[in-house]
């Protein structure tokens, strides 16, 4: 199983991140399956970085095995959907994008993919109209819709499965929107896709 993650794929984002010109093709980088936090448990901050930052992403299962897949034939391949936060370690990230260096460290790090249940993807009427957010401590601090991504999901399957593969339960992260900032302990953290509560953890 691997974890495929999507950068800069909404234009708020790359905005606030100050990322200009948008992305031509889908950006993309990769967690290892350490990363994985689940069934809502604590997220606690690592000790190499002071600027830990969520990132809250719809994300996707994969159901069948397929290689160079036509983005319309995609939507055979995944299953379900559901959420995830993409932490980022962001003062490491400034640091490597500075002197052109690799994520892995900032973005892959150990419970760095905290994911909900996934729910049957037929459960929603238009997987390009997904509202989804994030609440800390009872504040909604991001809110997102699939509608706004840059690369939809039939198209970023398409380009994913040119390079890699894709495995019955790979999971994609399919990019966040504004409103991305840093965590720390005592955090409670709620997320929300269609109104459903996926995802509620502590930061410790």
């Amino acid at each position: 199983m691997k974890i495929i993650a999507v950068g800069w794929n909404y234009t708020a984002h790359n905005k606030e991140l100050g990322h200009t010109p948008l992305p031509a093709e889908p950006v993309i980088f990769m967690k290892p399956d350490t990363a994985l936090l689940r069934d809502n448990k604590p997220f606690f901050l690592p000790d190499f970085s002071d600027d830990v930052q969520y990132e809250t992403e719809v994300i996707v299962r994969i159901g069948k095995m397929g290689k160079n897949i036509a983005e319309k034939f995609a939507y055979r391949y995944y299953d379900s959907i559901g959420l995830g936060i993409d932490f980022t370690a962001r003062d490491l990230q400034r640091k490597f994008k500075t002197e052109g260096l690799p994520w892995e460290l900032c973005k892959g790090f150990d419970n760095s993919a905290p994911i909900s249940e996934f729910l049957p993807k037929e459960n929603f009427a238009d997987l390009n109209n997904l509202s989804f957010s994030l609440q800390i401590n009872g504040e909604t601090v991001q809110h997102g819709n699939t509608k706004d991504m840059i690369f939809k999901i039939d198209a970023l399957i398409a380009y994913i499965s040119r390079f890699f593969t894709l495995k019955v339960g790979d999971i994609i992260f399919t990019g966040t929107p504004a409103g991305v900032g840093p965590v720390k302990i005592n955090d409670h953290i709620v997320a929300c896709l269609e109104g459903k509560i996926m995802l509620d953890f502590y930061v410790y």
